[in-house]
């Protein structure tokens, strides 16, 4: 395999040709193999081929809704998503990273920064690699699958995890009965401090309550500790 056969493929999805060109320019420079689409459905036709790594996906597309094809890639991509949109308010990133993104970045930015992002994230997933993960945990009748993203219960039946979700999991299965807080979070997960990141994280927590189908009044795997964190009450087997 050739070095720029190895480098990691990042797709572009912008409908404005010049964000895509100075993406794909500083990601190039940077090591990283790019294809770029300006249309959602040409870029959901290429995924039958294609493998990206990464996908920097802007919401305000022409032809379909951003937000849908950012949890879509959330529940059935392998690749981390990172939006780029130019609507920056705390609601606007919330929903977002609720919906499965990995990282949110503001338009305009500095190319600098979105390749930056973008080796932080596959920096996490090689550190976690070279930790030889596991990928498979049962714990309270409950199996996670990590190599696929999917929680399956006693009767075999199957549940999707966003890769946000999947990964707030993983960070409870790694550490049951231990107080996971705000912090150890942020520094496990990525993403900049702040209320965007506690509400995107409470969201998170709630949502897997809900696939859990745990009782949100009292939850008995992941409780609250409130002003401190959370912590994970089950026995956790990983196999």
């Amino acid at each position: 395999m050739t070095a720029a056969a190895a480098a990691p493929l990042v797709a572009i999805l912008d409908d404005e040709p010049e964000i895509r060109r100075m993406l794909s320019d500083a990601l190039e420079e940077a090591g990283f193999r790019t294809a770029s689409f300006a249309r959602a459905t040409q870029f959901e036709a290429a995924l039958a081929r294609l493998a990206p790594e990464v996908c920097l996906v802007d919401l305000g597309l022409p032809d379909k809704d951003g937000l849908a094809l950012v949890h879509r890639l959330a529940l059935e991509s392998g690749a981390a998503v990172i939006i780029v949109s130019g609507r920056a308010q705390v609601q606007d990133k919330v929903t977002g990273l609720e919906l499965g993104a990995d990282d949110y970045v503001i338009k305009p930015f500095d190319p600098a920064e979105v390749v930056a992002r973008t080796r932080a994230l596959l920096r996490r997933g090689r550190a976690a690699d070279r930790e030889a993960r596991r990928d498979t945990a049962r714990f309270n009748g409950w199996t996670a699958h990590f190599d696929r993203y999917l929680l399956e219960d006693e009767t075999g039946a199957e549940v999707p995890l966003s890769h946000a979700e999947g990964e707030v999991l993983r960070l409870f299965l790694d550490s049951p009965k231990r107080l996971i807080s705000r912090a150890q979070m942020q520094e496990a997960l990525g993403g900049a401090a702040g209320e965007s990141f506690d509400r995107a994280m409470d969201v998170r927590v709630s949502r897997l309550r809900t696939k859990l189908g745990e009782d949100p009044r009292n939850p008995r795997l992941i409780k609250t500790i409130y002003g401190a964190g959370y912590i994970f009450l089950g026995e956790v087997d990983w196999a």
